[in-house]
């Protein structure tokens, strides 16, 4: 079972979301949170696998909370909530370890399969979706990217090609026929890309890449 907890500053939204997830098969809504502040105390107390938490609210905004529960030992995958697509906030908690982004409108089965994705360590960002992102959010920055270059230094030639097949917003099975390995394969060399970047999820991996201009 998938528990979640939903912090949003709104009720009635609060109320929708859990509306859409609890008939939802394998995910169970174990509590709610209107802040950034109580969505801290909540993860502590329930231990959710997966946070759908709205970027601005009243008080502590998503943003710092979602800072505060990476610090947290077993944090929970976060998704954030937000009104408008590729809303300036996306980038910044995407970098901050966010696994992801959804729109308010986002349909009910969209919502669940969101979730689940995300509580099996995926991204919940489609491919397609990925790179529209980082082409609108991540060009070159030119200062940053000898610091990027030196930090993706630390990976193998082969991990090298996975992470940089995974920026051009491929999926493992697509990495896997294009670099002719097993699927199995590209999933392990993106775990270890990960350790060895500090990095939190393949999104992540794919904004680094691009502010190192290799992608």
């Amino acid at each position: 079972m998938i528990r979640v907890l939903l912090v949003d500053d709104e009720a009635l939204v609060r109320a929708g979301l859990r509306m859409i997830l609890e008939p939802a098969e394998g995910i169970e809504v174990v509590a709610e949170a209107s802040d950034g502040s109580e969505a801290i105390t909540a993860a502590a107390q329930h231990r959710p696998d997966v946070v759908l938490m709205d970027v601005r609210m009243a008080g502590m905004d998503g943003l710092t909370a979602l800072k505060e529960l990476r610090r947290a030992g077993a944090a929970p995958k976060v998704i954030m909530l937000t009104t408008f697509d590729l809303d300036d906030y996306v980038h910044t908690a995407l970098r901050n370890g966010a696994a992801g982004f959804l729109l308010k409108d986002t349909s009910p089965g969209d919502l669940a399969g969101a979730v689940r994705t995300v509580a099996e360590g995926s991204a919940m960002l489609t491919p397609k979706v990925t790179k529209r992102l980082i082409d609108t959010f991540a060009g070159l920055a030119s200062e940053g990217a000898t610091e990027a270059r030196q930090r993706l230094s630390v990976l193998t030639d082969r991990e090298g090609e996975v992470v940089r097949a995974v920026a051009r917003g491929l999926s493992n099975a697509e990495v896997a026929r294009e670099l002719a390995m097993g699927e199995g394969t590209v999933k392990a060399h993106v775990s270890r890309a990960l350790a060895k970047l500090g990095l939190s999820n393949r999104v992540q991996m794919a904004l680094l890449v691009r502010d190192a201009g290799m992608a």
